[in-house]
């Protein structure tokens, strides 16, 4: 069976649908710029033929008169002047009308131009060789007869280019006449070329999105083995091929989800197991067995107590979200319980906008940056370090919140950071082989996994004996309807 393409039947329908109306619009703008130019033509030619008219009939005699008077030098008059605008007049009208019936009444006027040229040269002539003002008078007149004669034959050539007018305007009528009978049967076919391609797309594509439709609904209600009938149309098939791909591997999906799932599980008892080490364990009871020895009773209270608290926010009934609050709140049990260790080399601040303290945040994210800067930035610094943890608003918009972890310690030198930056962006197979930075790799991957595309991730900036700054920065109002957990 031949295919059918529904992208070349509409793209001939289309492209049929915009010849046919072009057609008219064509014809109408050849046939007004004929129109047109015609009008124009033949205003011009009116409006020259009145103007050498009245030169010929009126000023052209008054000048000469004004010689013969004396009133005027015959160097002075504007007599050759006029003739030839008289005869520039009649050339351009010969060089650009058509009509042969006017062509006839210029050819006549042009002899006339010429003679009456001829009579006005005679009569400077006289003039030049003083005759006698009665022979100056009789040729005046007869010159006079001249342009008259001019004039009414300009007047002839005026009349016919107003019927040249008249015809135009009837041609114009009649293309009109024309052009809304092709108008009408141009409407006429492209309503059947609309109801055809209407028919043929219709049938194409209504009975393969019906069997889609079946196909979907089947799946949907657990019928795996459903599958539909490759329907022929180009822009079909594959989708068809597809769906019925996509039924076959929904099932094998189903599975590696499940599988997946087990994976993230033990996945998140692995992360919780890395942030309540056995060394942190067995450091903070010999803490406290050595506080008791020595009998520091109060010592002992306040590291017991931070000690339970944070286990009992580490574990948190199970629940994946707490607010910010809480995990401040476990930040700063944490940080009690290493200030009692490391009251020599540790100082630590907390800023935190009290406006975010009832948001909620994926638990357990701050401890291990805390640790990190502990470990691998103040323990290696000689002196008295300084770590400060810091939850604000990202910028004015109140959008997000922007969380940072920052010491004075030993940072990390420039070939060091690129490797860390890589190993957070690459990970590896086995995560162990993260070496220093699995805690930061468990705390990014964590954020990546629960707000995906709405934060960038761990940003870590630092310089080789100045310190670092570790932060991270996520939406406040975030869709975590897969995790039962709200944050808004």
């Amino acid at each position: 069976m031949k295919n059918k393409s529904l992208k070349r039947t509409l793209l001939i329908t289309y492209i049929s649908l915009l010849f046919i109306t072009l057609i008219p619009s064509v014809y109408s703008v050849l046939g007004s710029q004929v129109h047109t130019k015609q009008y124009s033509q033949i205003i011009s030619n009116v409006s020259n033929a009145n103007r050498i008219a009245s030169i010929a009939k009126n000023d052209l005699p008054a000048e000469l008169w004004n010689i013969i008077c004396g009133k005027k030098e015959i160097e002075e008059a504007d007599h050759n002047k006029m003739l030839d605008e008289i005869n520039t007049g009649l050339s351009l009208m010969l060089f650009t009308n058509k009509n042969a019936e006017s062509l006839e009444k210029l050819e006549v006027a042009n002899r006339a131009s010429t003679t009456l040229r001829r009579n006005v040269d005679m009569l400077i002539s006289q003039m030049k060789s003083r005759s006698l003002v009665t022979q100056n008078e009789a040729t005046l007149d007869e010159i006079r007869t001249i342009t008259s004669l001019f004039s009414d034959i300009m007047q002839d050539f005026i009349v016919t280019e107003i019927e040249a007018a008249n015809q135009t305007n009837q041609s114009l009528r009649n293309t009109s006449i024309i052009l809304t009978a092709i108008q009408v049967l141009i409407t006429i076919l492209a309503f059947i070329i609309s109801i055809n391609s209407f028919i043929s797309v219709s049938n194409a594509i209504q009975k393969p999105i019906s069997d889609m439709e079946k196909l979907s609904t089947k799946v949907a209600h657990g019928d795996l083995t459903a599958r539909i009938d490759i329907p022929h149309v180009d822009e079909m098939d594959t989708l068809a091929e597809n769906l019925n791909t996509m039924a076959g591997q929904i099932d094998l999906l189903i599975q590696k989800n499940m599988e997946e799932q087990k994976n993230f599980q033990k996945a998140e008892m692995k992360a919780l197991q890395a942030q309540i080490t056995p060394h942190f364990l067995y450091n903070t009871f010999d803490t406290i067995v050595w506080l008791a020895e020595e009998e520091h009773t109060e010592e002992v209270v306040r590291i017991t107590k931070a000690f339970s608290d944070f286990l009992r926010i580490s574990l948190s009934r199970g629940h994946e979200w707490i607010t910010i609050s809480q995990e401040l709140d476990h930040i700063k049990n944490y940080l009690t319980i290493q200030k009692i260790r490391y009251a020599d080399i540790l100082n630590y601040n907390i800023d935190a906008d009290p406006t975010l303290m009832d948001f909620k945040i994926i638990k357990l994210v701050l401890q291990p940056l805390v640790e990190n800067a502990i470990y691998h930035g103040i323990k290696n610094k000689r002196g008295r370090g300084q770590l400060t943890v810091r939850v604000h608003y990202a910028d004015e918009s109140h959008k997000s919140i922007s969380f940072s972890v920052e010491d004075n310690g030993a940072g990390f030198t420039e070939e060091r950071l690129g490797q860390v930056r890589n190993e957070l962006r690459t990970g590896a197979q086995d995560s162990e082989k993260l070496s220093s930075v699995y805690g930061l790799y468990n705390v990014n991957k964590k954020l990546k996994l629960y707000y995906g595309e709405q934060t960038e991730g761990i940003i870590i900036e630092s310089a080789a004996g100045k310190g670092s700054r570790i932060s991270f920065t996520i939406p406040i109002y975030i869709d975590v309807s897969f995790t039962g957990g709200s944050n808004v």
